[in-house]
């Protein structure tokens, strides 16, 4: 097979210019991402605890994505925030009798972010973090975490 070559392009074959735009595209974008949903994080949670899904653990350690709304975050601009099945209005850490879901994932972000309305859906990506863990500035614990994580809104 013979390629045609450009003599404007340096050589290059003219077919070459059409994957060009491909480079441009986001990190993301040439990735397949696993997408996690709250639905196949856990197995069950009841008196004795937490228990994975199988799915969950074989994801642990790895790139994610998951869907869900951001809870009202403790500050107006932070490198973490909690995520959640359904839209939740009222700050969880600033009200004792809130309703707090048990099926939440702490959001650990590469930078800051402002908040974004609790009732809009995001996406977030990052790598899946599994087991109790207590943060060591916050003093909060968490079951299930997305670290180095970023967001897309919908």
């Amino acid at each position: 097979m013979t390629l045609h070559r450009s003599t404007k392009s340096g050589g290059l074959p003219r077919r070459a210019f059409f994957y060009l735009p491909l480079l441009a595209l986001p990190r993301f974008a040439w990735a397949v991402l696993e997408q996690l949903t709250f639905a196949t994080l856990y197995q069950s949670i009841g008196v004795l605890g937490v228990k994975y899904s199988d799915r969950a653990l074989a994801l642990k350690g790895k790139q994610v994505q998951m869907r869900g709304f951001m809870a009202p975050p403790i500050k107006p601009e932070s490198n973490f925030f909690v995520l959640t099945r359904e839209p939740v209005s009222v700050c969880p850490f600033c009200a004792s009798d809130a309703e707090w879901p048990v099926d939440i994932v702490v959001i650990y972000l590469k930078g800051t972010l402002a908040p974004v309305n609790f009732a809009q859906r995001i996406e977030v990506e990052g790598r899946l973090e599994m087991g109790s863990w207590t943060d060591p500035h916050t003093g909060f614990v968490s079951q299930v975490r997305l670290v180095n994580a970023e967001v897309h809104k919908q």
